[in-house]
Formats: C-alpha cells, sequence, structure tokens
C-alpha cells in the first residue's frame, strides 16, 4: 500500500544495531520515513510528545520497563498513538497482555523485513495484525484458566528454588496458602510437579526466568 505521505515511523530498542537494522529497513521503503529512535521508554515517551510519529516500534522488553509498559504510557497521554510491540520470545502470554494492552501488532525480531514493513503498513490502514505462528500460539491457549496476580508471584519464587515456607515469608502469606496456589498453578498449567509448572510457564512467558 502506497501513500502520497510517507508514514512516519518512530523505533524503540536498547540494542543499536537492532536499531541501525530497523532505520536501514524503513529508509529503503519509498512510503516511510524514520522519523525517531529511542532506547528505553522514558525516552520513547518524551520522543513521542515531541515527534508524534504515525507508527510507534516498541521492544518488548526496555532497561527502564517493560514495552507494554512504554506504550500504556505512551496511549494514557495519546490515546491515537499506533504502536507494535516487538520481541525475540513466541510465548502466548506476553502477546495477549499485548495486545488487551492496546498494541496494535505484535512481531518477532526475527521476521524477514517484508513482514515488518508489512506490519506497519497494515497498522497504518487501520488493522490489527498478527503473525500466523504467533496467532496459532495464542489460539492454542486460548481456552487456558489464566494465572492470577498472586500465583503469578508464586511461580515466580518457586522459579528462585524458594520452599513453601520462604515463599509465605516473602509473600506475607500462610505456607499452607502457597500450597494452594501451587496445586491451582500446576492444574491450570497441566504440570505434573512445581519444576514442570515452572519450565512451562517461562516458555509461555508468564514468568521471565
Amino acid at each position: 500500500m502506497r501513500t502520497s505521505t510517507p508514514i512516519r515511523v518512530m523505533t524503540v530498542d536498547d540494542h543499536p544495531l537492532l536499531l541501525e537494522g530497523l532505520g536501514m529497513v524503513i529508509r529503503k521503503q519509498p512510503d516511510m520515513s524514520l522519523v525517531g529512535q529511542a532506547s528505553n521508554g522514558c525516552e520513547a515517551l518524551q520522543k513521542f510528545s515531541q515527534l508524534r510519529p504515525d507508527i510507534t516500534l516498541m521492544d518488548l522488553n526496555l532497561p527502564d520497563m517493560s514495552g507494554i509498559d512504554g506504550m500504556i504510557a505512551i496511549q494514557a497521554q495519546f490515546p491515537d498513538a499506533r504502536v507494535i510491540i516487538m520481541t525475540i520470545f513466541e510465548g502466548d502470554a506476553p502477546v495477549e497482555r499485548a495486545l488487551e494492552a492496546g498494541a496494535h501488532s505484535y512481531i518477532l525480531k526475527s521476521m524477514p523485513a517484508s513482514g515488518i514493513v508489512e506490519a506497519i503498513r497494515h497498522v497504518h490502514a487501520g488493522k490489527r495484525r498478527v503473525p500466523d505462528e504467533i496467532a496459532a500460539k495464542i489460539v492454542e491457549h486460548m481456552g487456558d484458566e489464566k494465572l492470577t496476580e498472586r500465583e503469578a508471584d508464586v511461580l515466580r519464587q518457586a522459579a528462585q528454588g524458594r520452599r513453601n515456607r520462604d515463599i509465605g515469608e516473602n509473600l506475607f502469606i500462610a505456607e499452607a496458602t502457597v500450597k494452594v496456589h501451587m496445586k491451582r498453578i500446576m492444574e491450570k498449567l497441566g504440570a505434573r510437579d512445581r519444576t514442570q509448572a515452572v519450565a512451562i510457564a517461562a516458555r509461555r512467558g508468564i514468568i521471565q526466568l
């Protein structure tokens, strides 16, 4: 899709080589213009307010905040902001969080350049787009019951090798309550034990190790 006015794009990532690569890809497109780059969420918000890009490519993991939180901060001030979340990770949980929070697309950094610019054009045209391989992972777990915030907290503690008693002390809950949470966690994730529950949650992006 071509437009008479170039699509104004801003990229946000803390890896200079990736920023440079994205910049090269965007500059080569006759219908796009790279208007700015940022390396963290705070800088992204500041530059967005100055530049008002049509599309923002935002890394999921930034040094000062998550890309989702950065997007939420931008959209709180600029509700019409169109943000595409980028990641190297294919888990379904971050995708769902990003889309629920207002992302217009979610793409993998491993995608070919043609896929990235296609996503930019789709979002600029007012469409929401998720690559097929990511959409398939979302569908796979669509009917699953999600972990609560407390359950995710318990699992993060377990991932660090802590015993139930220690988890309870750290989260200010009873050891018996921790056991109940762990039972529910394993049921929801289809895990046979806490080690497998941690592995499944990490693979799906529910927790980060």
